[in-house]
């Protein structure tokens, strides 16, 4: 403990030791904010979204405390920082106050209303209290440099702020009207769709995700945000605040005569060049995303640079003040006697609002400066661009014109195959323009997206399609076969999965089997469950299907890592010599009395009412059950080669469950599109082309077999596929061929039998 000194004086010198540390720790801070905001600028560039969406630094609660930290040296009062690098440090705290408002506007535009207020409001806290702290030290003599640029920096601070703030307000109406355009485009696509008859259903879903990928990309409400007049106005004014700092850098370092700095050494001692190090990299790296949207705002607008009419550049879009409006024209319902209290709460609440209409005006009109002087100050350097590039173009010789005509044949034959997306450009009042800028610079990357899915295709579950061809779907009737008796008068609902995980758990049980094949047949299905689990999941979430569910992946689980079905060992059992029908009934036994053991448990007497909540383990035991005597019923002692039949027999099972399956991916894809709100549906649309991409192959083998007559919610559901009678007539004529081809008729006969069965 520390006391008192001999001179009773309390001896300070030990409480900064740990300051340097300290420092560190507010670097740490700052590298956190520069490798986030170098994240979101890295996948804008990569994913050509140059309006760079905040996905990694975002303003939530997380953000707001490292960048408390972060700026640590703006509040800190009393610190003395006689060096130039710790006033610099002062400095470049303040500038990244400003970078960070102008880095994460857009993620304004993924929150909800309360998450908004609330960010903005703990926003507002910490760049008050950065504001009131400078000022207390430029009034104290801590900051006793560089005060012009302090000066300035604490008003583009609190100019962001106001943006920032009210740029919020038109977040929720832009949100709703774009949602009322998105669902009337919704419902023309989804009648576009019906009535448009395609035999390719990649081309079609292609087609369909286009559409949707265009609507979802132009409505993404931080793209709504990042392409607005106020963000590119935060993006200028954040592009001044770094360039505040940089001059203030250069000029110390530069003309070092100029400033006087203070003998000694700051508390923080070494620590404090760190700071200024990471800071200025955060600050650099962090002004990269407002800088392009300012860029691109002004670029947008460019093409009106050849008009002296900017009458236009002044009209105010009711989106901006529309909250406003509402707010004061809804009923202002107190409990209060007085009627005077009333009126004049009326009153003021409608001044207020008023005065919030003037303030909300001004700050969309002045933005509108900001932009139509960026634009008279660029418009020369673009002209002189556009050109530097038509020069080049037209000296141009080192392409033939044979070359010229091909391509441009290519160009007009890709421009034919792909649809008109200019109808599902989605914008706001004012945006008119947006339309040609979209179409002519192919902003949607669902084609990329498409592409990307098919460079990672599930080579093993095609294999296995592939390997097992079959006409129909006769093996989603053969796995549980009616012949064989119930374990209880009520029986649980199939699902896709659970059967899957069965088979497959019995073929690896299966004796003198070539290993390879068990090894391929796993794989397969391994990458199979995956697609099965995505259909089950969007097209098959109900609440009596999610104990199959859980126990379909316990099962394979199991199977996969240590070749166990529950506690049996399936290895074990088909290496102990066992013929294949001891091993099916070794796998029924075992089933049996896991379901025989529960039942005799007098608590579970209620449960057995209700088989869709029986446990996991009872009903992947009921499964085992069902399919090892569906299958015992087909074997004979005489079959000298029933291991292999039986395999084959299993591996297709599992390929036309599997198949049957995935004949919903279709409808999956489609209804993927448009089942998220505003804010997820552009990573909805990205997992749907995804998926489209990869399984492409997989639904040209699936629409090569005949579908029974369902609709598409029954084609869902196992147990509708097994009630059909069209996949009942299927089997019947199976069978039928398959007694016929063990009698070896004639080719007439065969012939004979085949129009027999179709009648």
């Amino acid at each position: 403990m520390f006391g008192c000194g001999v001179d009773g004086s309390l001896d300070q010198g030990e409480f900064s030791k740990p300051m340097p540390w300290i420092g560190v720790y507010i670097a740490a801070a700052s590298l956190a904010c520069a490798i986030a905001m170098a994240a979101d600028a890295a996948a804008g560039f990569r994913y050509k979204r140059l309006w760079f969406p905040s996905r990694y630094f975002a303003l939530n609660a997380t953000s707001l405390s490292v960048i408390a930290v972060a700026v640590k040296l703006s509040v800190d009062l009393n610190t003395p920082m006689p060096r130039r690098q710790e006033q610099l440090a002062k400095l470049s705290s303040s500038v990244l106050i400003c970078t960070v408002m102008g880095n994460s506007m857009p993620s304004l535009g993924s929150m909800e209303n309360k998450e908004i207020l609330s960010n903005l409001i703990a926003l507002a806290i910490l760049v008050i209290t950065s504001i009131v702290n400078i000022c207390m030290q430029l009034g104290t003599g801590v900051i006793f440099t560089y005060w012009r640029e302090h000066a300035f920096v604490m008003f583009l601070m609190l100019l962001l702020l106001v943006i920032l703030s009210f740029s919020a307000v038109m977040v929720p109406t832009s949100k709703c009207y774009l949602d009322m355009k998105y669902c009337k485009k919704h419902e023309l696509t989804l009648k576009e769709s019906l009535s448009r008859s395609c035999d390719n259903v990649f081309d079609k879903l292609k087609e369909d995700l286009l559409k949707y990928g265009m609507m979802a990309h132009t409505c993404n409400p931080q793209f709504v945000v990042g392409r607005s007049v106020t963000c590119a106005a935060s993006g200028a004014l954040c592009l001044l605040s770094a360039m505040t700092l940089a001059q203030a850098m250069l000029r110390s370092y530069l003309m070092p005569g100029r400033f006087k700095f203070c003998d000694g050494e700051s508390d923080y001692k070494w620590s404090s060049t760190s700071i200024l190090i990471t800071q200025t990299i955060a600050v650099g790296v962090g002004t990269i995303a407002p800088a392009f949207r300012w860029f691109l705002a002004i670029r947008f607008k460019c093409p009106k640079r050849g008009n002296k009419s900017y009458k236009d550049e002044f009209k105010l879009e009711k989106y901006w003040i529309q909250q406003f409006i509402e707010i004061k024209e809804c009923p202002f319902n107190l409990h209060i006697r007085s009627r005077q209290c009333r009126k004049l709460i009326y009153d003021a609440k409608n001044v207020v609002l008023d005065m919030l209409i003037g303030i909300q005006v001004g700050i969309v009109l002045g933005s509108k400066v900001v932009r139509l002087i960026s634009i008279l100050f660029m418009s020369r350097i673009f002209l002189f661009c556009d050109l530097c590039c038509d020069l080049r173009k037209k000296f141009k010789l080192n392409i033939s014109v044979s070359d010229k005509d091909l391509h441009s044949s290519s160009r007009l034959e890709g421009s034919a195959s792909k649809p008109d997306l200019s109808r599902y450009v989605l914008h706001l009042e004012g945006e008119e323009e947006l339309v040609h800028l979209i179409m002519r610079n192919n902003c949607d990357a669902t084609e990329c997206w498409i592409k990307m899915g098919k460079n990672n295709p599930p080579k093993h579950l095609i294999q296995l399609l592939e390997e097992t061809p079959s006409r129909g779907f006769a093996g989603v009737m053969d796995f549980d076969s009616d012949a064989v008796p119930p374990l209880d008068s009520a029986e649980p609902p199939n699902n896709w999965a659970l059967p899957i995980a069965t088979l497959t758990s019995i073929a690896v049980a299966i004796p003198d089997i070539d290993p390879s094949a068990r090894k391929r047949l796993l794989r397969g299905v391994r990458e199979a469950l995956m697609y099965v689990n995505i259909v089950e999941e969007r097209l098959c979430a109900k609440q009596e299907l999610m104990n199959a569910g859980k126990a379909a992946s316990i099962v394979y689980l199991g199977v996969d890592l240590y070749h166990k079905w529950l506690d049996v060992d399936l290895r074990k059992i088909s290496l102990q010599g066992n013929t294949t029908k001891d091993v099916l009934k070794a796998l029924a036994c075992a089933a049996k009395n896991v379901f025989v053991e529960f039942k005799a448990v007098p608590s579970h007497g209620c449960l057995m009412e209700y088989p869709s909540v029986w446990p996991v383990k009872v009903q992947a035991a009921h499964s085992m059950y069902r399919i090892s005597e569906t299958l015992l019923l087909d074997c004979k002692s005489s079959d000298c080669d029933m291991s292999n039949r039986i395999f084959e027999k299993l591996s297709r099972m599992i390929s036309d469950i599997i198949a049957a399956c995935l004949t919903n991916l279709e409808h999956v894809i489609f209804t993927e599109c448009s089942r998220s709100g505003i804010e997820g549906r552009k990573e909805s649309v990205q997992s749907a082309a995804i998926l489209l991409g990869r399984t492409a192959k997989v639904m040209k083998i699936s629409s090569q077999r005949e579908l029974p007559c369902l609709d598409s919610d029954q084609l869902a559901s196992i147990d509708e596929w097994r009630a059909s009678s069209d996949l009942k007539k299927a089997l019947l004529t199976k069978s039928f061929t398959d007694e016929s081809e063990l009698s070896s008729p004639s080719p007439g006969d065969q012939y004979l039998s085949i129009q027999y069965s179709q009648v």
